[in-house]
């Protein structure tokens, strides 16, 4: 074949990069005195942005796992298989301790070394990060049952990954799953109709149906179904004891918009067999214990999404050049960008911050597990629901070719709005946060100390502060305001621990652009003239 051109001013892959290069992490622990932690969270990174682990996140992705009901004889099975590339980043996952081995970790600072290596590791692949932050979320809402704790938290904190239907006990490692949304309720479990019956020997018989239930290879689930007590939480296993099959009958895996290479799947409880979690009727109330630290990684999954989206587009930008200049130089291109790194930093030191903020309460500040519970409700819903127009807006940076799947950005806006949608969509989320103000009172006054920590550094701040103490005045239209203040708090907290902790530089725009613009919100690339770009760009742009 002749030769019919040249090809040029295409962009090298990004690979040999990872998130652990990020200054933020490095200043999230340094102010929290993990600097120990940075090695150990640096070799990740190196592994995450290898040729080879992005090569299991494609293969994960490109081939999705499928379900066998039977095997060749006709006995019902329920098995999920995945592709290897899947077992390669769940193991790595594990053996790095990015699922619940923080819980055995005695170091003060336990849970935010571990946030900042699922923000690494999760670079590779969304979908398997799923098992691996329910493992982690399972460990305290477990502990409601001292005996079940007791036997299985040293598998499911043990960084052995043994995947495949056995006995329990039998493993040297567990993945855990929840498995609490029915189709006719949704967010409100309260609707649930799965029930369970008590049984002689301290056990219970659930039947029903789960219209959610992701990663059903897991070793067992916390599941939700009503008692003549009420709504109640159980731990139902796939292998019961004696090694036989529970009656855990999965009917198909879901067709999603993305996370495909994490199995989504509706089961069948056919008088499966369980233990109860917690007391009777208090199955909510267990079970959030669990959702609550699945919040935290949603947030932490966003601003992983974020920042991996924001090195993409930097590294095309700095690689491309189009009407006789290079994109990384174009004044506009230039403010997009930036604009897209401040939310990113933003979101990424929020969701850092918090991870200290859970190291703390489990150390029994009662005041830091308040300003969690409240800050932990606010951030969710304010990043998860930035997270989808930041992807958009990423993807455009690289034209066309943000489109095309190798470019990785497709893959990235796919997910984005799952981590809204999970563990409580936008309305859930907000009312959520509105919700544990009235039932803590004080949580309003605790949030609001924290803030004032930076007030005098920035009177932008300090009036978006006020603005917002204004907002609860009047409780009659509270709900129907439900998204506006909540976001508003986001803003105000975002803001604040900019202020106090990062980049003077992202700091400034983002107080200028978020906090004293009324053009926030329409579109990125708004920041003001006189924002320091240089300086922004220069921390988010990936070296090389």
């Amino acid at each position: 074949m002749n030769q019919t051109h040249t090809v040029f001013n295409q962009v090298p892959p990004l690979t040999g990069w990872s998130l652990a290069e990020h200054p933020a992490l490095a200043e999230a622990l340094q102010r929290e005195n993990a600097q120990a932690a940075l090695p150990e969270i640096q070799t990740l990174g190196e592994l995450a942005g290898s040729a080879e682990a992005q090569q299991w996140g494609d293969l994960a992705e490109a081939h999705p796992p499928q379900l066998k009901t039977h095997d060749r004889y006709g006995n019902r099975i329920d098995e999920v298989v995945y592709d290897p590339s899947y077992h390669q980043l769940m193991r790595t996952a594990v053996e790095h301790g990015v699922h619940a081995a923080a819980w055995a970790d005695p170091r003060p600072f336990a849970h935010l070394a571990r946030a900042a290596k699922m923000v690494v590791w999760g670079q590779t692949d969304p979908g398997h990060i799923c098992p691996i932050t329910m493992t982690y979320a399972v460990v305290p809402a477990l502990r409601a049952n001292e005996k079940l704790s007791a036997e299985h938290e040293p598998l499911l904190t043990n960084r052995e990954y043994e995947p495949g239907l056995r006995p329990m006990s039998l493993k040297r490692g567990l993945i855990a799953g929840m498995s609490m949304t029915e189709k006719q309720g949704g967010s409100d479990v309260r609707a649930n109709t799965t029930t369970a019956v008590a049984q002689q020997d301290g056990s219970y018989r659930i039947t029903g149906h789960k219209w959610f239930t992701s990663a059903p290879m897991s070793d067992f689930f916390l599941t939700l179904a009503q008692t003549p007590g009420g709504l109640s939480c159980f731990f139902v296993p796939r292998v019961l004891p004696d090694g036989t099959r529970n009656n855990f009958f999965l009917q198909r895996l879901k067709d999603k918009l993305g996370n495909r290479s994490n199995a989504s799947s509706e089961v069948e409880y056919d008088d499966a067999t369980a233990w109860l979690v917690g007391d009777e009727g208090k199955g909510v109330k267990t079970i959030v214990e669990m959702v609550n630290v699945t919040r935290l990684d949603c947030a932490l999954g966003t601003s992983t999404g974020m920042s991996v989206a924001v090195a993409q587009a930097a590294h095309h930008a700095k690689h491309r050049s189009a009407f006789g200049a290079r994109l990384a130089d174009q004044p506009l291109m230039r403010n997009v960008l930036a604009d897209l790194a401040v939310e990113a930093e933003a979101s990424l030191t929020t969701g850092l911050w918090l991870a200290s903020l859970l190291d703390k309460s489990v150390a029994g500040d009662g005041q830091a597990k308040t300003l969690l519970r409240i800050s932990l409700a606010v951030s969710k819903y304010f990043i998860c629901k930035r997270g989808p127009v930041h992807a958009g807006e990423a993807l455009e940076c690289l034209g066309g070719n943000g489109y095309v799947e190798e470019s990785r950005m497709p893959r990235i806006y796919r997910e984005a709005p799952l981590l809204s949608v999970w563990e409580g969509s936008g309305n859930v989320a907000a009312l959520d946060a509105l919700r544990a103000i009235a039932k803590q009172p004080e949580s309003l006054a605790v949030f609001f100390a924290e803030l004032d920590k930076a007030r005098g550094a920035d009177a932008r701040l300090d009036a978006a502060v006020d603005s917002l103490k204004g907002q609860f005045g009047d409780f009659e239209t509270i709900e129907h305001r439900a998204r506006l203040i909540v976001g508003s708090m986001a803003l105000a907290l975002q803001g604040s621990l900019l202020v106090r902790y990062g980049h003077p530089a992202v700091a400034d725009a983002f107080t200028a652009s978020r906090l004293a613009s009324d053009g926030f919100g329409w579109t990125f690339g708004s920041l003001p003239h006189g924002a320091d770009l240089a300086a922004i760009l220069e921390r988010n742009t990936p070296k090389g």
